[in-house]
């Protein structure tokens, strides 16, 4: 999820009754755990390594986190997209370059140290191969654009170091697009170089994400792309309405007709109306907050904000039905072939829904789909081949 300064919201306390009995229904059956780990598993967005910006720590071996490869076994999880996450505020110092070459060279060192663990992916073709013998597949997922600065050339260089999408903007207007989150829109949209961005993505075959776009560029984006684009990381804002972050039910139609996937993140504060709605007053909280500090009216630090604000407003639990929700809906707006994963694991704070806490726990998310009478045939497409099937047509896009 990432916020502007980097931190996750909370959301207040409910009664833990209904948490008790979603956990319990949602306990992985030997079916579904046995089909977690014979599917093709992709996870289009996992945070890990901004936590090891902050501290490195080796995750072929267990950590306290949300990703490691023995959780990865454990659930099934064969392809895991790590973001290379950079703030608008890096990109206003200009560190972002710096900073998403740092987060690489760490995925690169997590293969190179565990070369029987982990691998890195750089084409679905791939796939079979490298995951031979137990191997988690490591591709690449640039969140936030910030890093090719206003240099067209920079996007070859990420793909080269195997960066296969860029989400274009994150929780600020950049030189490329609008986000959701601005209160006031630079572009409309794409702006002039977000267009030439788009089109050198196409040529390259690295995939266009529109999560966290306004709808304005997310559309035009769409409009724009010669290839299929995804959404990384996006729930549907049916379940929350005034939530730009979420796609509206157009924006999803249109990204289906065009080839892409719609991947269903997993944090509550995308899909639970209430964490939602919190994150939204924690924004203009926070806008306030900005503007006292700006007029000198207050010394509180960003830190001191956000400690006042989780201390009043501590987490809400959710449960596992909250996603499945989303995918319910997910596919019968636009169809089974249209909808994915994309946790958000390490990106939200922990703020998850039970049963979906880490990488480990896929095979609720498989049992909660049986359950909910999807075929195995269809649970497969959901957990990945569809993620894959539009990355082989952006590619093959991309040759022609």
């Amino acid at each position: 999820m990432r916020t502007t300064h980097a931190r996750v919201l909370s959301v207040p306390l409910l009664g833990l009754a209904l948490l008790s009995a979603t956990t319990q229904a949602t306990d992985a059956t030997p079916a579904a755990r046995k089909l977690a780990q014979d599917a093709v598993i992709v996870d289009t967005h996992i945070d890990s390594p901004t936590e090891l910006m902050k501290q490195w720590k080796d995750l072929g071996e267990t950590q306290s986190g949300e990703f490691d490869y023995p959780k990865a076994r454990a659930g099934g999880l064969d392809v895991a997209f790590m973001s290379v996450y950079t703030s608008p505020g890096q990109d206003d110092d200009g560190s972002a370059w710096n900073v998403a070459n740092r987060m690489i060279d760490a995925v690169d060192s997590l293969a190179l140290r565990h070369p029987d663990k982990f691998a890195i992916l750089r084409s679905p073709r791939d796939v079979d191969r490298l995951r031979a013998n137990d191997r988690v597949l490591l591709p690449m997922g640039m969140e936030n654009g910030a890093p090719i600065g206003d240099d067209l050339a920079k996007l070859d260089f990420f793909f080269q170091r195997g960066v296969r999408y860029i989400t274009l903007a994150h929780s600020a207007n950049n030189r490329i697009a609008d986000s959701s989150y601005a209160a006031e829109k630079r572009w409309k949209g794409l702006s002039p170089f977000g267009r030439e961005v788009v089109a050198e993505m196409n040529r390259l075959g690295m995939m266009i994400d529109v999560s966290h776009l306004s709808d304005d560029a997310a559309r035009q984006a769409i409009d724009l792309s010669r290839a299929p684009v995804i959404a990384s990381h996006s729930a549907l804002r049916h379940f929350t309405p005034s939530f730009e972050r979420n796609l509206s039910d157009e924006l999803a139609k249109a990204i289906a007709a065009k080839g892409g996937v719609i991947q269903i993140p997993f944090g509550n504060a995308f899909v639970d109306p209430a964490s939602a709605a919190q994150t939204q007053a924690y924004f203009v909280a926070y806008a306030e907050f900005e503007r006292e500090r700006a007029a000198g009216r207050t010394t509180k630090t960003v830190a001191e904000f956000d400690a006042d604000w989780d201390k009043a407003h501590p987490p809400l639990p959710v449960g596992i039905d909250a996603v499945l929700d989303q995918i319910d809906y997910g596919v019968k707006l636009v169809g089974i072939d249209h909808i994915g994963i994309g946790s958000d694991f390490d990106g939200v704070g922990g703020a998850l829904p039970q049963g979906l806490k880490t990488v480990a726990d896929f095979p609720n998310l498989v049992a909660g789909l049986q359950a909910r009478k999807y075929s195995d045939a269809d649970i497969r497409k959901i957990l990945g081949g569809n993620l894959l099937r539009a990355w082989t047509a952006i590619e093959a896009a991309a040759s022609r």
